[in-house]
C-alpha cells in the first residue's frame, strides 16, 4: 500500500511524533520510488535534521545526490530565515525613504526571533521546492518536524493567503484615499517627498515615486499570494499530495496521531495512511510476546479513533538504519506485514 502511494502522488509528507522513525520511513519510500525509475527528492524540514545521519553522509541546505535517481536536502531554518529577511529588507529599503532605512533594520532584527518567523521562512522554502520540482522531479518526499510544528506548517498557507489578501485590501483603500485627497488638491502629509513650497514639479515627482512604490508593493503581495494559494492547492489536492503519519504502537504516539489527523483534516490535507513502525515480533519469547499484546491494545484504540484510515505495520528491525545499504534493506520491507 505504501509503495502504491508513492506511485500515485507527486508530493508526499511524512510526519508524526518525534522519535518514531519518520526519517527512516521517508528515506525508504523515496528510495523505493527512485528504484522504480521516478526521479525523487527527499527534503527534511525538521530543525533537528537526521537525514544526513541516516544516510551516513553530509547533507545540507544544498541538494546532494544520495543514490541513483534520488537527491536529498536539509532545509536550514536559520539560513532560510536570514535569507528571507535579507530579501525583505532589500525590498523595504528600496521602497522606503533613505532616512527610514535604520528603522527597517531595527524592525527586521526584532522580527528575526518573533514567533512564526521561522515557520513562515520554511514555508517559503517548501513552496519554492514544490514549484522548482515540477519538471525536474517526479516525486518530492518531505520529512517533517514533530507533530506540533507540522500541523502549524500545514495551516500556514491558508493563514498567509488570508493575511496577504488583507494587506492588498488595505493597500487598495490607501490608494483610493490618496487619489481622493489629490483630487481635492491635497497631498499625502506623511510622504517626505512633498515640498514645503508645494511646487507643482515636486508634487508630480512625489506622486510618481509613490505610484511606483505602490505598484511594486502590489506586485510583491500578489506574487506571495499566488505562491501560497498554489501551495494550498497542492496540499489540498488528494490526487497529487498525501500525508503519512508515522507512529509506534504506544499510548502517547497513538493519541498524538489521532490529534494530528484531526488538525490536518481541518486544513484540508488528506491523510492517506498510518505507518505503525517498530512492531515487536510475537514469536520471540515471553517478553516480546507481552510487548506485542500491549501494542495490539494500543492499535485497537488507534483503529477505533481513525477507523477509515489505512494502517500499515512495519517490523522492529534488529539493527539501526544507517547508510545507503541499510535504507535499501528497509525499503525492501515497506508494505510487508509485521511478524
Amino acid at each position: 500500500m505504501l509503495l502504491d502511494l508513492v506511485a500515485q502522488r507527486q508530493v508526499l509528507f511524512v510526519g508524526g511524533k518525534g522519535g518514531v522513525g519518520k526519517t527512516s520511513v521517508a528515506s525508504a519510500l523515496a528510495l523505493a520510488a527512485a528504484r522504480r525509475g521516478r526521479r525523487t527528492l527527499v527534503v527534511s524540514t525538521d530543525p533537528a535534521h537526521n537525514l544526513g545521519h541516516l544516510w551516513d553522509r553530509a547533507v545540507g541546505d544544498e541538494i546532494v545526490s544520495l543514490t541513483e535517481d534520488l537527491d536529498g536536502v536539509e532545509i536550514d531554518p536559520a539560513r532560510t530565515t536570514d535569507e528571507h529577511l535579507a530579501a525583505v529588507g532589500a525590498t523595504m529599503r528600496r521602497l522606503m525613504p533613505e532616512h527610514l532605512h535604520g528603522e527597517v533594520t531595527k524592525h527586521l532584527a526584532l522580527a528575526r526571533d518573533a514567533p512564526g518567523t521561522h515557520e513562515a521562512a520554511v514555508l517559503e522554502r517548501v513552496a519554492e521546492t514544490v514549484e522548482e520540482a515540477e519538471g525536474r522531479y517526479d516525486l518530492v518526499v518531505f520529512d517533517t518536524a514533530p507533530s506540533g510544528h507540522t500541523s502549524r506548517l500545514m495551516s500556514l498557507p491558508e493563514t498567509m493567503s488570508a493575511w496577504t489578501e488583507g494587506l492588498l485590501r488595505r493597500q487598495d483603500r490607501s490608494e483610493k484615499f490618496g487619489a481622493a485627497l489629490r483630487g481635492l488638491g491635497g497631498d499625502d502629509p506623511d510622504d517626505p517627498g512633498v515640498t514645503l513650497l508645494g511646487d507643482r514639479e515636486g508634487r508630480t515627482a512625489t506622486r510618481d515615486r509613490r505610484g511606483r512604490r505602490d505598484q511594486e508593493i502590489r506586485r510583491i503581495l500578489v506574487r506571495r499570494q499566488t505562491r501560497f494559494a498554489r501551495l494550498r492547492e497542492v496540499l489540498q489536492d488528494a490526487q497529487r499530495t498525501a500525508f503519512l503519519i508515522v507512529l509506534t504502537a504506544e499510548r502517547l504516539p497513538v493519541l498524538e496521531t489521532i490529534e494530528l489527523h484531526a488538525q490536518l483534516e481541518r486544513t484540508g490535507v488528506d491523510v492517506a495512511g498510518l505507518v505503525v513502525n517498530k512492531r515487536s515480533p510475537g514469536d520471540r519469547g515471553d517478553f516480546l510476546g507481552a510487548r506485542r499484546a500491549q501494542e495490539e491494545a494500543h492499535l485497537t484504540a488507534l483503529r477505533e479513533g481513525l477507523p477509515d484510515v489505512p494502517v500499515v505495520q512495519l517490523p522492529l528491525l534488529d539493527a539501526d538504519i544507517v547508510g545507503a545499504e541499510a535504507v535499501a534493506r528497509f525499503a525492501d520491507v515497506l508494505g510487508a506485514p509485521a511478524h
